[in-house]
């Protein structure tokens, strides 16, 4: 039998981290209590011991850990997504608008 190793994505990993964290949902952290909540896990039980973490007390008490994994990957989720890219902004300079509406004047005259 083969030995499969799991690797998380690195927002599986920040949810787990989260989890594992010592933030509850009641304290409605901030976005930087939870970027130094998911750092500080991860430096003290790593990416292997914040999954074990979660799947202890999946094991211990599964009636709240469902509730809180939803918790933790709704806010790692929106804590670690990027903003989406603002438009670029054209760097060619526009024309006064009152010049193209001379120049339809001056066509629809002749």
């Amino acid at each position: 039998m083969q030995l499969t190793m799991y690797h998380p994505s690195t927002s599986a990993l920040r949810a787990e981290a989260l989890f594992a964290s010592v933030l509850q949902r009641s304290d409605r952290p901030s976005p930087g209590q939870v970027r130094k909540a998911v750092a500080a896990a991860i430096r003290a039980y790593g990416d292997q011991g914040c999954a074990e973490l979660v799947a202890q007390e999946y094991g211990d008490h599964p009636e709240t850990a469902a509730e809180r994994m939803l918790w933790a990957r709704a806010v790692a989720s929106e804590v670690f997504t990027p903003p989406p890219p603002r438009p670029a902004r054209d760097s060619a300079p526009q024309r006064p608008s009152r010049t193209v509406g001379g120049l339809q004047r001056r066509l629809a005259r002749t």
